[in-house]
């Protein structure tokens, strides 16, 4: 069989790669049975459906619970009944090369799903795939009931030419933990039957065409911490039952076409530390109070809803925060003195393309030391910027402040750029130097005494004074 170059070159690094397995091996106890015929058969089969440039069974012709290449993981199990003996079987399949750490199996440009993965490892844990189907299109695969009691991981990441529907692929997967498709061609709405994914820990769903309505209940999804269905084409309400996710960390619902008013019983996620509902289409009007009562936020992201208003007095229990988005949501009225006073810790801060005016806190300038982006452009604000020449270099171009035509500058820091800035502080007018207040004049008689000579004489006599006391 004829090799390309570029096959040949594969061959040679897995070859090398994989020496220390190969030689370790040998250390393998003698008792230890081995894979049976038919389960490493069906390896190769699926890793011929992955890459068939490469000789497989070539490379790796010996146990493949003893010498596999990585991402094909074994275990052993304890026999049934009186048997003890212990035999081996497949546990993880994972496909994709990610990194020099996690050099899994190549996928190739023609990589196909081969169905004996559905049906010959009973014992699978882990499914995952990475950058495998990204030229050819490959249905997503009707998987028989009777696979995936063991499995705890489905995972398909950066495949986008993985097309279908979700449904033919969720069973009764009562042990699974994770479920992320993330860049891939599935189309149509969740299936109910993932609310009976009681086990669920992580639901990724970011970044694929689905689209209607989320009318998913997730009340039974009592374990779920991840919860991202981000970059879609979801539209109409958030279910109510979202407020029942009591031990969710991370919710991000942005890049939607979600309508009505942001759900309040988010308010009994307690534990969770990142909201990301930005570019939806939520007109709940103004900013959510019950923000103020989630004192274990670290990340809060709304822009891009047209919730309009005034930012409110909400910041006192979110020190935490690292990072707030909050532009073209169309707020008015001034910047609170607040978020300069609470948000110590804020990381990110974007207030950008509202209609927010008059002054930006001097607060900003005084307690804002963590702060490395902090986005104002496109307001109405106005008046000198209380930042220092010390705050304004450490942040550089990420502080943004065009398109506030009132706002000016000291001289100093008029002086300072930043290289490659889209924020420099010198396309900003130098405010005008204070007036200094004309002398007020003293007339008594025939003489006139300037006041502020009159305040200096004062002060020398009473320096005199003291001296002659010491």
């Amino acid at each position: 069989m004829a090799f390309s170059s570029s096959s040949s070159s594969s061959v040679f690094v897995f070859g090398l790669g994989f020496l220390l397995t190969l030689m370790s091996s040998f250390a393998v106890s003698q008792s230890q049975l081995a894979l049976n015929s038919e389960e490493q058969d069906s390896v190769y089969q699926v890793l011929d459906s992955i890459n068939s440039d490469i000789p497989w069974r070539s490379i790796f012709p010996d146990d493949l619970c003893s010498s596999a290449p990585h991402g094909v993981v074994c275990d052993y199990f304890s026999g049934e009944g009186d048997n003890e003996t212990e035999t081996p079987h497949i546990t993880e399949l994972n496909f994709g090369y990610v990194s020099d750490y996690s050099p899994n199996p190549p996928c190739s440009p023609y990589s196909t799903l081969n169905p004996r993965i559905f049906s010959s490892f009973k014992y699978l844990r882990k499914l995952f795939f990475y950058k495998c189907f990204t030229q050819t299109n490959v249905s997503v695969p009707e998987i028989p009931d009777s696979f995936g009691s063991s499995l705890e991981e489905l995972v398909f990441v950066e495949n986008p030419s993985l097309v279908g529907s979700l449904s033919g692929i969720i069973r009764n997967f009562t042990r699974l933990r994770r479920l992320v498709l993330t860049g891939t061609g599935v189309y149509g709405k969740i299936p109910d039957e993932v609310a009976n994914l009681t086990s669920l820990e992580e639901l990724t769903l970011s970044q694929n065409k689905f689209s209607g309505e989320l009318t998913l209940n997730l009340a039974n999804l009592k374990e779920l911490k991840i919860l991202d269905l981000s970059h879609n084409h979801f539209q109409g309400n958030v279910s109510d039952t979202i407020g029942r996710l009591s031990q969710l960390l991370k919710l991000d619902l942005s890049w939607n076409r979600f309508t009505g008013n942001i759900p309040e019983n988010i308010k009994h996620l307690q534990r969770l530390a990142f909201l990301d509902l930005s570019y939806n289409e939520f007109s709940s009007p103004g900013l959510p109070l019950f923000l103020g009562q989630m004192p274990m936020l670290r990340e809060v992201y709304l822009s891009g809803n047209k919730l309009g208003g005034q930012i409110p007095e909400i910041w006192e229990n979110l020190g935490g925060i690292l990072g707030i988005g909050l532009s073209e949501m169309g707020l008015i009225g001034k910047i609170p003195a607040s978020m300069g006073i609470f948000l110590r810790n804020v990381s990110y801060l974007g207030l950008d393309n509202n209609k927010l005016e008059g002054t930006v806190p001097e607060e900003f300038g005084f307690f804002l030391e963590k702060v490395n982006e902090l986005n104002l452009e496109n307001n109405r604000l106005s008046g000198r910027l209380p930042f220092s020449s010390k705050f304004a270099s450490r942040i550089g171009g990420k502080l943004r402040l065009k398109g506030n035509i009132g706002l000016c500058v000291d001289e100093g820091l008029g002086t300072l750029t930043f290289k490659g800035s889209r924020g420099t502080l010198g396309t900003l007018k130098i405010c005008s130097k204070p007036d200094l207040p004309s002398p007020v004049l003293v007339h008594g008689g025939s003489s006139t005494i300037h006041l502020y000579c009159f305040y200096q004489l004062m002060l020398l006599g009473i320096l005199g004074f003291l001296f002659v006391l010491a």
